[in-house]
């Protein structure tokens, strides 16, 4: 297969599985050669995926599961683990080190799509904020829904499938991932009905990262066949905050855009992870850490000069807890897809800003009718010196995640504009 949409930047990759629903998952998540392409194919990569072979104390590695890559040899092993997320995410760590390095590409954990008018928007965020079901849209045609790289003529997906979150998957909040959950979909982690051959999405028996892994071709007319666009005219950074602070969406200033993505900042709340009884703020830079193999700076600094080349808007949007955690529930999805809307189509260049105390955010005058006064986080807690406490303790995690990057302009401004307030 394939790895990237765009010809100049593509690796050519063989998989070895040791199980055929791997290789099924192989061939939906990844790029098939043409016929023509088939016959002169050489791999570039090797990729060995044995989950039945586990490591041995004294091997190397502190667990039976490993996911090893050899760039000298060109070569990845996966072993002890079933979990097909490791095949792609090799991959894309792979792809991460390569186009930045050696092609000035700017590759991405982020999701993309595209209006009727050709105006591509990115979603980048950790599992679950709602990154393919915001970019799942019936409106918009998708791109692709994880990992993508922008080049000097645009944008372009690194795979040709989608491997969305399951959880509580609802048929009329997401009927796009919904109906492409068919026949010849993989679904991971999740069970049945008892006696009945239907899944039950909002079971968490097995764990809370239930997937399902189908084509592009699945979502009919509401993709991208080529997995490519031009260059994005909005950026989205989504957070699930559980501390009630963050507005539901905000406009980022150049500087703020640059702090944020090395923060990558979403929280891991109770019930997602053994061990969580209450919210904790969890960073992963350029929202995708793990895979980045390269210093963060590398992948931010080439997103400033896309941005600041190209003339994107960026975006911060919180799809978590708006107002005091213990009495508030979730953003409603319907306003984040209303404001969403909002910012793709331009509505809120005729809307006046303000600027969010603390956390110095610009945000949306409360004048907005589907809003119910949300826009304005203060306004959503009974009492808003407590938001203030909140958001300053926040703001302090911020500095002391940023601090490794004080001498960069960009994130000492933004670290000024917090600590002077």
């Amino acid at each position: 297969v394939f790895i990237g949409a765009h010809p100049m930047y593509r690796i050519s990759v063989r998989f070895f599985t040791e199980l055929a629903w791997q290789n099924l998952f192989v061939h939906h998540m990844f790029i098939e050669p043409t016929d023509a392409e088939r016959e002169a194919f050489q791999p570039e990569w090797h990729v060995l995926v044995a989950p039945s072979f586990e490591a041995e104390p004294g091997d190397g590695v502190p667990n039976p599961n490993f996911v090893i890559i050899n760039f000298s040899e060109r070569v990845v092993l996966i072993g002890g683990t079933k979990y097909s997320g490791e095949i792609k995410k090799s991959m894309f760590t792979v792809m991460n080190y390569i186009l930045p390095k050696y092609h000035d590409v700017l590759s991405m954990h982020c999701s993309a799509n595209v209006g009727r008018r050709g105006d591509v928007a990115l979603f980048f965020g950790l599992s679950g904020t709602g990154k393919t079901t915001l970019s799942s849209d019936p409106d918009r045609k998708l791109i692709g829904d994880d990992e993508h790289g922008w080049a000097s003529d645009g944008v372009f997906n690194f795979e040709g499938g989608c491997y969305a979150k399951t959880i509580h998957l609802d048929p009329d909040k997401e009927p796009l991932i919904y109906n492409a959950i068919r026949f010849p979909a993989i679904v991971e982690n999740v069970p049945f009905f008892a006696g009945t051959r239907k899944f039950n999405f909002d079971s968490d028996e097995k764990t809370e990262n239930t997937r399902a892994s189908y084509p592009l071709e699945a979502l009919g007319k509401y993709y991208v066949p080529s997995a490519k666009g031009g260059h994005p005219e909005n950026i989205f950074f989504l957070s699930f905050d559980a501390y009630g602070v963050l507005p539901p969406i905000a406009r980022l200033t150049p500087e703020q855009t640059y702090a944020f993505f090395l923060l990558g900042y979403t929280s891991k709340v109770a019930g997602t992870e053994m061990g969580i009884k209450e919210p904790q703020a969890t960073f992963s830079g350029c929202f995708g850490a793990p895979f980045m193999p390269l210093p963060h700076t590398v992948y931010a600094d080439l997103l400033k000069k896309n941005v600041e080349r190209y003339g994107a808007k960026v975006w911060m949007v919180n799809t978590g807890i708006i107002g005091d955690p213990a009495n508030s529930s979730r953003v409603p999805l319907p306003l984040t897809r209303k404001l969403l809307s909002m910012a793709l189509e331009g509505k809120f260049e005729s809307v006046e800003f303000k600027r969010l105390p603390v956390l110095g955010l610009e945000i949306p005058r409360d004048s907005i009718e589907e809003a119910e006064g949300h826009l304005d986080p203060r306004k959503c807690w009974d009492d808003e010196s407590k938001w203030e406490a909140s958001a300053r303790r926040l703001v302090n995690l911020f500095i002391d995640r940023l601090n490794r990057y004080r001498d960069i302009e960009d994130v000492r401004r933004v670290i000024e504009s917090w600590t002077g307030v």
